[in-house]
């Protein structure tokens, strides 16, 4: 198989569980895109089902349309550029509040074939920003603009879906550390009621 077809079949992949997860949550994801160029939101869109967890994407392909659209702080990107992980959070970040979305998933990196303001070819950020903060993961991708992007793609969504992993785990132990809670004082009253009818009982006989 050739790696354009490995790349397709992982992507529609990770897209799918994305989408499966978010309906189970019913919660609602947006995008916003600098190097994948709408490769992301078109991967979420093939999945039929999407528009009860889609809420929609920019694609921000000009350094300042990254701040007028996104919200990106000027003075961040002035300083930093826009291949930068704190730029990718306020991508993220941006995105989910603008759209109005549960999480922001976002893309920015170069992909070539030349490096972009020092910065090197393949090097791409992805962050996801949701209901308990941002994560932002680095990639170091090889290979050809094509393979760059499509990377990108899985890789973001590979992030959220962990993300949405790690809220469904968080989601279990605090509702296991309640209900052993509420158990554990459940049978503090049976027992003390019990206790409390047996003596009584003990009386009336």
């Amino acid at each position: 198989m050739r790696r354009e077809e490995r790349d397709e079949n992982a992507t529609g992949s990770a897209a799918a569980g994305v989408v499966h997860s978010l309906s189970q949550r019913h919660e609602t994801v947006a995008t916003v895109e600098s190097l994948t160029g709408g490769l992301l939101a078109a991967s979420i869109v093939e999945i039929a089902g999407v528009s009860g967890i889609y809420r929609g994407g920019l694609v921000v392909y000009a350094t300042e349309l990254k701040s007028t659209l996104a919200g990106v702080p000027a003075d961040l990107l002035a300083e930093r550029g826009p291949v930068d992980p704190d730029v990718a959070a306020a991508l993220a970040e941006g995105g989910r509040r603008r759209c109005g979305a549960d999480w922001g998933l976002a893309t920015t990196g170069v992909a070539g074939p030349e490096p972009q303001d020092g910065k090197p070819v393949g090097l791409v950020y992805v962050a996801v920003a949701g209901p308990s903060g941002v994560e932002v993961r680095q990639l170091d991708l090889d290979g050809g603009r094509d393979h760059v992007r499509s990377a990108a793609v899985i890789e973001a969504l590979r992030l959220l879906a962990e993300r949405i992993h790690a809220a469904d785990e968080a989601a279990r132990d605090g509702l296991g550390t309640a209900g052993e809670v509420a158990r554990g004082g459940l049978g503090t009253a049976d027992e003390a009621a019990r206790d409390g009818l047996g003596t009584a009982g003990a009386g009336r006989r």
